[in-house]
């Protein structure tokens, strides 16, 4: 079995890869799977937490007739899946790599045999060379069985693979002072996992307005992942080689550990 120099999650928010009329944007896309086949050529694994299935099938379905919030929900994201995993596949081919989706809803993570299946599947995947892309099943993920947000979902598979950190792509720097946008607001380069830094939240928080996750849920999330013993990084999804900068130690974003 392929021994990887380094094991890594990251995570991708609907922020980054949709627009403002939250359609996905190609080229993002295209900037994030550059870099981890780059980071693929350096003998380092990346899981891929990706949100924007729901998105995706909005842009096929369009507006929906149903009203109930969550089949709504279930039925876009049915719908949009195979429509992102097909950007997935045709961005990796042009690199002659290979992607998998691996769908799970959170009683997957309970100890038993579905975890035991979980494991063997990444463990496989990588095994073989193959990026795996994660997502909530939301065609069937509902009430007890959902995650918060695909936050909880990035943190639980890099408990499970032992990465070596874990990167949450958002649309904004990391964490800061105050709002991003106020003059005098500085960004917070680390967070200690003790550190009380939750008065910040609500002034950072601009929050992802087609996903679940905000800098609330980032921040819990990274701190539970990084007291298990992985740093985890919170930074600018948009911004060039976010990934391959905190890969190579350059002061990217909010990192939080130990």
């Amino acid at each position: 079995m392929h021994k990887y120099k380094k094991r890594i999650v990251v995570k991708i928010g609907t922020s980054v890869m949709t627009n403002r009329d939250n359609r996905i944007m190609q080229p993002a896309l295209n900037k994030l799977v550059d870099q981890v086949a780059e980071l693929y050529e350096e003998d380092i694994m990346t899981v891929l937490v990706s949100s924007g299935s729901v998105n995706a099938g909005r842009e096929i379905l369009g507006d929906s007739v149903i009203e109930d919030k969550s089949q709504r929900r279930q039925v876009y994201s049915a719908i949009g899946q195979p429509r992102l995993m097909r950007h997935y596949y045709t961005l990796f081919q042009n690199y002659g790599m290979r992607c998998a989706q691996v769908l799970a809803t959170k009683r997957d993570f309970n100890p038993g045999e579905h975890r035991t299946n979980m494991i063997n599947c990444y463990e496989g995947l990588m095994a073989e060379g193959v990026i795996p892309i994660a997502n909530e099943d939301d065609a069937v993920s509902v009430s007890h069985s959902m995650f918060s947000d695909n936050d909880e979902l990035a943190s639980l598979i890099a408990e499970l693979i032992h990465a070596d950190m874990l990167i949450i792509l958002t649309d904004i720097d990391g964490f800061y002072t105050g709002h991003p946008a106020d003059e005098g607001s500085e960004l917070i380069s680390e967070i200690k996992v003790d550190q009380q830094v939750e008065q910040y939240v609500a002034k950072t928080n601009k929050g992802e307005t087609s996903g679940r996750g905000g800098m609330k849920s980032k921040l819990k999330v990274a701190k539970n992942t990084a007291a298990k013993g992985i740093p985890t990084y919170i930074a600018n999804g948009k911004k060039d080689r976010v990934i391959l900068d905190i890969i190579a130690g350059k002061p990217v974003g909010t990192k939080v550990t130990v």
